[in-house]
């Protein structure tokens, strides 16, 4: 059997001598994993980088099969990263967490289509890290793990909603999370329906990873006896000390 498909490139590992392992998300046949021979030759081998979005053909006798791969690069994300210690840590965390999350070969067009605008704006966009915590939010939707910030779990209203419940991942209004501040979650303004539209701050946008980051790790990787990806903490780590290092 045989099928061809877009798809991005989420990991490439050695597997003997010459070829490579590389596991994709593709835009109609979901997350995939292929044997690509003679795929750590220098020729090659910059093609299949993480991020790069690839024109593939997957082909195996049964589709149980390994299966193998060719394909043409349409677009090479991952070079305009190498100079940007923070982005392609982001890159990282991104695409280690879609092949960790997302069930193999089930198709997530929209999963697809938001990693692709991720990877975009990585490389072309100084919203970039609003852009990445804004994508962990979709992902946890895409899971059926969908926070509701649209009104607080308590009370109802829907304005001046500042925390997050860990228990309900509900929104919850300043008055109502008064007394319960401290295990709460803050919710960053750019999270919300009706933001404001001020510019985030640093502090915002660790707020938004501390906020994804517990949903991830207790509602998607927990139940199944696994962790959050070692790249996902990696980043957070290269995220605050850039911000130290830059007086922010």
């Amino acid at each position: 059997m045989q099928w061809s498909d877009e798809a991005l490139v989420l990991e490439a590992r050695r597997h003997g001598e010459r070829a490579l392992v590389v596991q994709l998300l593709t835009r109609e046949h979901g997350r995939h994993v292929g044997l690509l021979r003679g795929g750590q030759s220098p020729r090659t081998r910059p093609h299949w980088q993480i991020g790069n979005r690839l024109l593939v053909t997957w082909r195996a006798r049964l589709a149980e099969h390994l299966g193998s791969l060719s394909g043409e690069v349409l677009e090479s994300h991952a070079a305009r990263l190498l100079d940007d210690r923070a982005r392609l840590a982001a890159l990282a965390a991104a695409a280690s967490l879609a092949a960790a999350s997302l069930p193999e070969r089930e198709p997530h067009p929209r999963a697809y289509a938001g990693l692709g605008a991720l990877v975009a704006t990585l490389a072309d966009d100084d919203r970039w890290a609003v852009a990445y915590v804004e994508w962990e939010m979709a992902l946890l939707e895409e899971l059926g793990f969908g926070l509701d910030l649209s009104c607080c779990a308590a009370t109802g209203v829907t304005e001046n909603l500042i925390y997050v419940s860990p228990r309900s991942g509900q929104a919850v209004s300043a008055e109502a999370g008064a007394p319960y501040r401290a295990k709460l979650f803050r919710l960053p303004a750019f999270l919300k329906h009706d933001s404001d539209g001020k510019r985030p701050t640093p502090e915002d946008v660790l707020d938004g990873l501390a906020l994804t980051g517990y949903f991830l790790d207790h509602r998607v990787f927990a139940p199944h006896g696994k962790k959050l990806p070692a790249a996902r903490n990696r980043y957070v780590d290269v995220l605050r000390h850039v911000l130290t290092m830059a007086g922010v």
